[in-house]
């Protein structure tokens, strides 16, 4: 990946692991966009967004992707916003409409993508690295349940449901699974790393591939 010219870095990251943040304080050192679901979910909503009307905005104005970047400043700083316009979409619309937000928005500016399958949707995006965060079971049952103050039981029950889910969706849409480190230019086990070792290690990383 070539840090000197527009990239996209995709984090992938099983739940309870830190990805997320790792992701958010990465984007914040490279002085980057980030993005992430709330973040996606939070644009949909605010202009309707659906594959069509994608289009028909974009023929309509050219600059529509400035005012979606504009809003963007606002929802990531604040906990939440009022949502305009009520989008209901199936789940084959839904992924196709993050997609091409996610493919848009790169197209514009450098950026840090925190789930949302990034390694499909920018598989042959070029300036591209993609990256994995896992954790042992132990390590993520800790981290839920300090995050969420739930149970030890209740912990694996949310973690064992949000891998399972996630699974499936990856192999609805591709031939592949979430697990396939054969995805990813980098896997990083966080049992033994804090989440600014991790943004480090990528950092450092990038610096050793950067052409």
């Amino acid at each position: 990946m070539n840090k000197n010219e527009k990239f996209v870095i995709t984090i992938n990251r099983e739940v309870g692991s830190g990805g997320r943040t790792v992701g958010r304080k990465l984007a914040e050192e490279l002085g980057v966009k980030y993005f992430d679901k709330a973040v996606i979910d939070g644009l949909t909503h605010k202009f309707g967004l659906s594959p069509e009307r994608i289009e028909e905005i974009k023929a309509q104005k050219k600059s529509w992707w400035n005012d979606i970047n504009n809003y963007y400043h606002t929802l990531v700083n604040s906990a939440s916003q009022p949502m305009e316009t009520e989008v209901k979409l199936d789940n084959a619309t839904m992924f196709e409409t993050e997609k091409r937000i996610l493919q848009e928005l790169a197209a514009q500016t450098s950026c840090v993508v925190a789930g949302r399958t990034g390694f499909m949707v920018f598989r042959q995006w070029p300036n591209h690295l993609s990256v994995f965060i896992q954790a042992s079971m132990e390590h993520r049952i800790q981290r839920v349940m300090h995050r969420q103050n739930v149970s030890e039981q209740e912990a694996r029950d949310i973690i064992e449901k949000m891998d399972a889910t996630r699974e499936a969706y990856i192999r609805k849409y591709e031939d592949t699974s979430r697990y396939d480190t054969r995805n990813y230019q980098l896997v990083l086990s966080m049992d033994d790393l804090s989440e600014d070792d991790a943004v480090e290690v990528i950092k450092a990383y990038i610096d050793r591939t950067s052409k």
